[in-house]
């Protein structure tokens, strides 16, 4: 699978410690709740985990 970067539309960071084991679901409430913004949209979601080496992604 080959992954245009062109076509990713807006990319956000969570800046805030996230628990990286939480699944799909509860990442996408947290979008939902906490910056109102549609989870399932066409954009990336960056979740900063315990070490500043680590990133778990929803798009």
């Amino acid at each position: 699978m080959e992954l245009n970067l062109s076509d990713l539309g807006p990319v956000y960071i969570v800046y805030w410690k996230t628990d990286l084991r939480k699944g799909i679901d509860l990442l996408a409430y947290l979008i939902q709740s906490q910056f109102d913004l549609a989870p399932f949209s066409k954009s990336v979601f960056l979740f900063c985990g315990g070490k500043s080496d680590r990133f778990k992604a929803l798009y």
